[in-house]
């Protein structure tokens, strides 16, 4: 009896994470006060998103062009320093085992990356999205095979990992291929790891069970949204227009018709590490995340 009531007391999730682009207006208008109220959610785990102070200058450039549309433009550690930025955490109970950041960075400044994951304790460093001119072509999927390797080396020898995240383009057939599968056949598993996000896995047509089976160990985070119907993307999920059309699908999690039990059991079983709430940009994050947590903790 005893061993059977242990059992029941063991959750599927041990330690949530929340993505920060979940809540940005609220991380820039005031960043103690938010990591207070995501440590009383019960949120163990934050992942960042760029620009950084070292980020390149292309990636700034970028970042101020779109400000304007976002509505903020806090990013990165919100004004503090990294050390400050850890000391936030560390006050709060939270940890940071990942960051998002682009690819003229990952490229080009993986010295100032390592630096700063080490201070904040960055396991993982992340690419949110291959540029839309660099993945035109199946053969554009194959050279980012090549560079990823390269980048999963660099990553490696200032001892943290380099992953990829999948923005739902790749996922339709082109010429009779899948050009995501360019990328996961063509990358070395011990240098490259992969982030599945659920929802644009989803609208664009792929089967999660599926790849996380096929590509067992190679995925070791996963963004976690749920989907509020059924929806596909308008075309090849390829630009931000049908990324944005979109949005208002994207419910908190166990609102929606995803199977969070069987993905997430199958996600575990198949090497995910790190489970991360994200509901890019919510309306009302403070009732929002709090449902998603509170959802996701029953399991």
């Amino acid at each position: 009896m005893l061993s059977r009531n242990i059992f029941a007391r063991q959750h599927l999730l041990n330690r949530i994470g929340i993505q920060f682009f979940s809540l940005p207006k609220l991380l820039e208008n005031d960043l103690p006060g938010s990591l207070t109220m995501l440590s009383k959610m019960g949120y163990k785990e934050v992942e960042l998103y760029g620009p950084y102070p070292f980020s390149s200058a292309i990636a700034w450039q970028k970042w101020n062009a779109v400000t304007p549309s976002l509505g903020f433009k806090g990013s990165g550690y919100f004004g503090r320093t990294a050390a400050e930025m850890k000391t936030l955490l560390t006050n709060n109970g939270l940890t940071a085992p990942s960051m998002h950041t682009d690819l003229d960075t990952l490229e080009t400044g993986m010295g100032k990356i390592g630096e700063a994951s080490h201070v904040l304790g960055h396991e993982y460093v992340i690419l949110p999205a291959i540029p839309a001119e660099k993945r035109k072509t199946p053969d554009d999927f194959k050279k980012m095979a090549d560079a990823f390797n390269k980048i999963g080396e660099s990553a490696r020898k200032v001892g943290v990992k380099f992953a990829y995240h999948n923005h739902g383009y790749g996922l339709k057939e082109v010429d009779g291929q899948i050009p995501l599968k360019f990328i996961l056949d063509g990358t070395d598993p011990s240098r490259v790891f992969f982030q599945m996000d659920l929802f644009w896995t989803a609208a664009g047509g792929a089967d999660p069970v599926a790849l996380l089976e096929t590509y067992k160990n190679r995925y070791r985070l996963m963004h976690v949204k749920d989907m509020s119907k059924k929806v596909r993307f308008s075309g090849d999920g390829g630009d931000s227009k049908q990324w944005i059309e979109l949005f208002p699908y994207m419910t908190t999690a166990g609102n929606g018709i995803l199977d969070l039990r069987t993905i997430l059991t199958k996600a575990k079983q198949n090497g995910v590490e790190h489970f991360i709430v994200e509901q890019d940009t919510v309306a009302e994050p403070e009732s929002a995340l709090k449902k998603s947590i509170d959802y996701l903790s029953s399991l």
